[in-house]
């Protein structure tokens, strides 16, 4: 008998252990999501540092904008980026 690739959880749930054994459509979907997150992280690490650069708290060499611009951008890109084009 093969072992399985699925676990067992309370009420007799299956629970993938493997992310192959995911279908095509929710790895898209997790992946995703995923990215989105990232590209938030970016951003709001990116205004978090300006922050500190126009407060004082770090050394400003025309840092503030520069992150800022960045932010924009990672933004903007997420929010057209990752768009559904499709199946896939």
């Amino acid at each position: 008998m093969q072992p399985s690739s699925h676990r067992h959880h309370l009420a007799g749930a299956v629970t993938p252990n493997a992310w192959h054994d995911l279908p095509d459509d929710l790895q898209l979907t997790l992946s995703r999501e995923a990215l989105r997150r990232a590209a938030e992280t970016l951003a709001d690490h990116a205004e978090l540092l300006a922050g500190e650069m126009d407060a004082g708290t770090l050394l400003d060499q025309g840092g503030p904008d520069a992150l800022r611009l960045f932010a924009a951008v990672v933004r903007a890109t997420n929010r057209d980026g990752f768009a559904t084009m499709g199946n896939a």
